[in-house]
This record gives structure tokens, sequence and C-alpha cells, in this order.
């Protein structure tokens, strides 16, 4: 009897080393994406390219964004080892300010938590600044 529970333990503990030796893992082209200076109304959709470079798939179960003006979207299927897959990103340019916002991503990869950064500036172009607005001189006029 004895021996039938070490058999089954030693079993099992190789059984459980073998599984855990399978992970996902994501590796991103690049983890910031600079929108630059962009105007009001323009395109704000970007895109997030990422490969499983692990040998299990890669499940990313959730994408979140820290304001309401960034619109994640994830990757609805698995993404198999060597695949690649892209991550959506799409931010209010409506909004004329700078852009300093950072999107989470959920996964069962080695690293389950991954930070993405987008970055830039919306400006309206229809309103000119103070500091570059040019009145004649005195003698001018």
């Amino acid at each position: 009897m004895k021996n039938l529970i070490i058999v089954l333990f030693v079993g099992l503990m190789s059984f459980s080393i073998n599984a855990q030796e399978k992970v996902a893992k994501i590796e991103f082209k690049e983890t910031t994406i600079d929108y630059g200076t962009v105007e009001k109304g323009a395109n704000g959709l970007r895109t997030f390219e990422f490969t499983n470079t692990g040998d299990a798939p890669l499940i990313i179960s959730k994408v979140s964004s820290s304001c309401g003006c960034t619109v994640p979207k994830k990757p609805k299927d698995p993404i198999m080892p060597g695949m690649t897959g892209e991550i959506e990103v799409k931010y209010d340019t409506k909004r004329v300010m700078p852009i300093r916002k950072t999107i989470t991503v959920l996964s069962n990869a080695e690293t389950p938590s991954v930070a993405l950064k987008i970055k830039g500036e919306v400006i309206d172009p229809s309103k000119s600044s103070v500091l570059n607005a040019k009145k004649k001189s005195v003698m001018e006029q």
C-alpha cells in the first residue's frame, strides 16, 4: 500500500512539473506609442502589436485604460505560440490636451500584467495661441 501511494505521489509530482513547463510569454513590439501632435477630431486609433514567444496558448483576459477617453480592444481568441496579435487603442481626439495614458493588459503569460503607454498632444488649429500671435509694432501702424 505504501509503495502504491509513493508511486502515485511521484507520478503526480512529475505531472505537475511537466504542466508548469509550458507557459505563455507576451512580447510587445513597443510598449509606448507616441501620437505626436494631432489635430482635434483626427483619427485616434493606434495598435500595439505583440507575439506569444512562449510554448502555451496566450489568453488575454482583460485590457483596461486609466481614463474613459481611451478605449482598448483585446483579441477574442487565444494567441497560439509563435503567433502575433494586436491590441487596438482608440483615444478621443475631441479633447484638446496632452495625452498621457496607461493601458493595463492582464493575461495568463509568465508576466501576467503589462503596462502600455500612449502619449502625445491634441491641438485645435482653429484657436491660435496668444504666444504665437504677432502684433504690429506702434511704428508699423
